[in-house]
């Protein structure tokens, strides 16, 4: 039985994919978060091996956030760029509609 709830494990996971876009590799990812190798940290991200409570201390640790961002979820915030971290700046209002031409 894993100390972790399932919702806790996917939030993780979802830290781990973002840290990945941020950081461009597997291998680079591992060593930011103090691994040793790429494959176990690729395998948790992507749901093939369980990821552990000291995964979200280490993720926690490089992005500096609290570990209970990684596990609620609040990390990545909701509609963060994963290249850069920032906000996605939203839509101008409207702007999914037709712009009228002069014809």
């Amino acid at each position: 039985m894993s100390a972790l709830t399932a919702q806790e494990e996917t939030h993780i996971r979802t830290a781990l994919r973002f840290l990945h876009t941020r950081c461009g590799t597997w291998e680079l990812a591992s060593k930011t978060l103090g691994m040793a190798t790429s494959s176990s940290v690729a395998k948790m991200a992507q749901g093939h091996m369980a990821p552990s409570p000291g995964m979200a201390v280490r993720i926690a640790r490089v992005v500096k956030v609290p570990v209970d961002d990684i596990l609620g979820g609040r990390f990545p915030e909701r509609g963060a760029c994963p290249h850069c971290g920032q906000p996605m700046p939203k839509p101008l209002a409207g702007a999914d509609e037709e712009v009228p031409t002069n014809t």
